[in-house]
């Protein structure tokens, strides 16, 4: 059975998700990561998205031009709907394969969702959100991008609102100071887990 040892990892974009789940690798927790396969899967897929969006889309390399495509997806809703409804079904399958793996080990493992709590695609009861207030997410967005502050907030304002997705949580890690704060933040979250389980 799929995600019965599961724990959602979650955050908003630039709150250091990634980040998170790089540390929580190094601290001996499994993770499945959705944003790696639905990377992998979308370049599968660079025909569907040549015929459905235009060649424009698919780099020489035939890899599809994940900026550009973003570009377009965040400003028409119509293409979001498109791509998603193609993409999340074939994410969701190659997830649930490796869950059922992880959960042969029988102890807890992470599976890093972006938009967990908008899309309620999977059957997960705990959760762990990464936290940073707003202003901070907006501030490391834009350096990290390089977008506008437009730009930045349309894309920040098109998954739930962190605060929201705090209220939601199981747990929460906290973001908002530096590297040795968050390394400690999830060095306690393993350990509760560890705690828990026994192991």
């Amino acid at each position: 059975m799929a995600f019965k040892y599961a724990i959602a990892l979650t955050g908003g974009i630039a709150t250091g998700k990634s980040t998170v789940a790089s540390l929580m690798a190094l601290n001996g927790m499994r993770v499945i990561d959705a944003d790696t396969i639905s990377h992998e899967i979308l370049d599968a897929s660079s025909e569907w998205v040549k015929e459905n969006f235009g060649q424009e889309f698919v780099m020489s390399s035939q890899k599809v031009d994940r900026t550009k495509l973003g570009g377009l997806v965040f400003s028409n809703v119509e293409a979001k709907k498109k791509l998603e409804s193609y993409l999340h079904p074939k994410i969701r399958d190659e997830i649930k394969k490796r869950s059922e793996k992880q959960d042969s080990f029988s102890f807890p493992y992470l599976i890093d969702i972006p938009l967990f709590f908008e899309n309620k695609n999977y059957d997960i009861k705990e959760s762990v959100v990464v936290y940073t207030p707003k202003e901070i997410q907006l501030e490391r967005f834009m350096k990290r991008n390089g977008y506008s502050k437009e730009e930045s907030l349309k894309r920040i304002a098109s998954q739930m609102p962190i605060d929201e997705k705090k209220e939601h949580a199981t747990w929460v890690i906290d973001n908002s100071k530096n590297l040795t704060h968050l390394q400690n933040e999830v060095e306690t979250f393993v350990a509760l887990i560890k705690e828990k389980y026994k192991r």
